[in-house]
């Protein structure tokens, strides 16, 4: 008996659903109620990447997983290692593709001698440089381009501070690295979407609407023809703690 081969008809179907839930508001403040909610048990600290904390909501980790997969970058830079649980899951990626000279280079203001020590001594640290001082510094960045080889394809995730005027100098100095067709990934998106009631208090800093990642993103989005926000991945990212937070460079003809 002959069976269908429905690969390209069941990925054109999770296209059209991930489009349509992009435009369902009423499922999209489900999911902010939702993350409010859980917010109150440490939700988003409750995860480990082999053996690492990985702050963040698994949708963004399973997003992130989709979009490394299909655009194969040579290069991954984050800024923002906290415990480095996302370095470590960006490496065990770049493992499992075979990307043996594959790199992961974490940014950080301050990088903690236990955090660092938990890094260095994980079995995928070959793939991981870390680079401490602020991550928009002119040294900083001097050291960052040391990292990326000619031709290399570079990703690119901002996880650190979450000011507004911190993640637009962040988007203008690393939007730039990204290659046609890979990513820019700015994290905590969400926080552009909840109200100063809503605001998640339990952090080290509280960031409310205006002054966080979102407007960041618009108004980098404003002044740069170089990204569009992928509408697929996008679509779909309820329960997600960085919703229109992955921008597309586009290729040249495209960005014209």
């Amino acid at each position: 008996m002959t069976v269908k081969d429905d690969r390209l008809e069941f990925e054109e179907h999770k296209k059209k659903m991930s489009l349509a839930l992009g435009k369902d508001e009423v499922a999209f403040r489900q999911s902010i109620d939702t993350l409010i909610m859980l917010d109150k048990y440490d939700y988003f600290y409750q995860w480990s990447w082999m053996g690492l904390p990985i702050i963040q909501a698994p949708a963004d980790i399973m997003a992130t997983q989709e979009v490394i997969w299909n655009t194969k970058p040579d290069v991954i830079i984050e800024t923002g290692v906290a415990r480095g649980g996302s370095l470590i899951f960006m490496a065990s990626l770049f493992a499992a593709m075979g990307k043996t000279d594959g790199k992961i280079v974490g940014v950080d203001i301050d990088i903690r001698a236990h955090n660092r020590e938990a890094i260095e001594s994980h079995p995928l640290s070959r793939h991981i440089t870390l680079i401490q001082g602020g991550s928009v510094d002119a040294e900083t960045l001097v050291e960052v381009k040391k990292q990326i080889p000619p031709g290399a394809r570079v990703m690119v995730v901002l996880d650190s501070d979450h000011s507004r005027d911190h993640v637009l100098a962040e988007c203008r100095a690393y939007g730039e690295l990204v290659t046609e067709g890979c990513y820019l990934v700015v994290a905590d998106t969400v926080i552009g979407h909840l109200t100063p009631e809503q605001a998640f208090t339990k952090r080290s800093k509280v960031w409310l609407q205006g002054n966080e990642p979102l407007q960041a993103v618009q108004d980098f989005m404003g002044e740069c023809n170089l990204f569009e926000v992928d509408p697929v991945i996008n679509g779909k990212l309820v329960l997600s703690s960085s919703p229109g937070g992955y921008l597309i460079r586009k290729t040249t003809t495209d960005a014209v």
